[in-house]
């Protein structure tokens, strides 16, 4: 395929010299002529392993070429990569001057050819700027069919991009519907490459960035805790890292419930005063608790504005094939919910009030004492005829729940349980 690559920082010339290794024919586009000069000779625009040889082998074979020319670049080729950078603002909000100078260029010679044209953002973007550029831009062209856009964002790691442009830890792109886009394009984003929305993808590309800034951060706060307590952070997290079913794993991961139970709200109590009493500051667990009960208050935003005033919560535990209430988000919910006057009605099979014991039981005679009134003892007299549910644990089949539920019902998945989405009742996610 032809291909043009606005833009010859980083992602765009490793992007170049990746494609065109794999015989694709490659125009890199700069506004800078100096860049340009050097990348026709072979010459990188940065330090990164085996590029070097990459843009002498497309320059030897004669698949790769770089211009200044925008339009000269969109008329010889079928598709066209923006890479150019999008740096912070003094605010530090996201620049896109460049992506849109590029936009603009790419969509009016685009629209001078007598054949469509494929766009791909691969600039990092926050979520919606593919479709608002889109809006801006190139709405008509979209909409005959003329110009097909996608968000395939990058996750080339400097230093080792070029292995990782081969062997992709993970692959996406973003599709104005999250329809696949089409067989002739697939190489490009490879075969395996997940296919979701365009701000889906522009969503990934930040999750995952801000997922590494939290770890590079945890372990930082865990190596001063354990510098001020004398201690081999190091070794300490190194054991960490070894455990690959809880800690470096999907585990855990997952948008649902806020935590709760006997130990993680508590653990990260002792740790935050531990921390403080030994003179670490540690900001991102301290943020913790916080961000759990501002996760907490979102469920109860949505709750409150559902309009329903019977609630029905499925599950009431911290977490489902337990019957542990400690700090339990959804003991939560149905103090809040009483507190405000809506009728509650809980389901939770795995519950036995005579078998609780300790601390356990405690949390029910402190903050629930009525709690007995609440429960019902099958599935058909807690969801009743109306309501918004709850859905916080699979205390039911989708079998049981379809021959109970009704187009009078809510209702609302906290932990992600596709299937509801078929049963008859309006269905809303907490975080989808």
């Amino acid at each position: 395929m032809d291909v043009s690559i606005f833009g010859l920082g980083y992602v765009g010339a490793v992007t170049a010299g990746c494609l065109a290794a794999r015989g694709h024919r490659i125009v890199g586009v700069d506004v800078a002529a100096s860049k340009v000069a050097e990348f026709n000779k072979g010459n990188p625009p940065i330090i990164e392993p085996g590029l070097d040889r990459l843009l002498a082998d497309g320059l030897t074979h004669g698949r790769l070429r770089a211009t200044t020319d925008a339009a000269e670049a969109v008329r010889a080729t079928q598709a066209s990569l923006v890479c150019v950078g999008t740096p912070s603002t003094v605010s530090g909000a996201l620049d896109l001057g460049y992506v849109r100078q590029v936009t603009r260029e790419i969509v009016t010679a685009a629209a001078a050819k007598p054949e469509g044209h494929a766009l791909i953002f691969r600039s990092t973007m926050l979520p919606g700027s593919t479709r608002s550029l889109v809006q801006e831009f190139a709405p008509e062209a979209l909409a005959r069919g003329r110009l097909q856009v996608f968000f395939y964002p990058e996750f080339l790691r400097e230093g080792t991009a070029v292995k990782d442009f081969d062997q992709p830890s993970l692959a996406a792109v973003g599709t104005h519907d999250g329809s696949a886009p089409p067989a002739a394009l697939a190489e490009l984003f490879g075969n395996n490459a997940a296919v979701v929305s365009w701000e889906s993808a522009e969503l990934l590309k930040y999750a995952c960035n801000a997922f590494h800034a939290t770890k590079v951060a945890f372990a930082n706060e865990i190596g001063r805790l354990g510098k001020s307590l004398g201690l081999d952070a190091a070794a300490v997290m190194q054991l960490l890292c070894q455990d690959t079913r809880l800690n470096i794993s999907p585990y855990y991961l997952r948008p649902g419930n806020p935590f709760g139970g006997s130990c993680l709200p508590k653990d990260v109590r002792a740790l935050v005063h531990h921390a403080r009493q030994s003179g670490a500051s540690l900001p991102l667990v301290e943020g913790l608790l916080p961000s759990n009960e501002r996760h907490l208050h979102s469920l109860l935003e949505l709750i409150a504005n559902s309009g329903e005033r019977e609630i029905v919560i499925l599950g009431l535990s911290f977490k489902a094939n337990t019957d542990d209430l400690r700090e339990s988000a959804m003991v939560e919910v149905a103090q809040h919910c009483l507190g405000r006057g809506f009728a509650v009605r809980i389901y939770d099979p795995q519950l036995n009030l005579a078998a609780l014991v300790g601390a356990n039981k405690r949390v029910i005679d402190t903050r629930m004492p009525h709690l007995a009134s609440l429960l019902r003892p099958d599935l058909a007299s807690a969801i009743g005829t109306r309501g918004l549910v709850v859905v916080s644990q699979k205390c039911a089949s989708t079998e049981d729940l379809a021959r109970v539920l009704t187009p009078e019902h809510r209702l609302l998945d906290i932990n992600g349980w596709p299937e509801l989405r078929q049963l008859p009742a309006r269905y809303q996610g907490l975080c989808w």
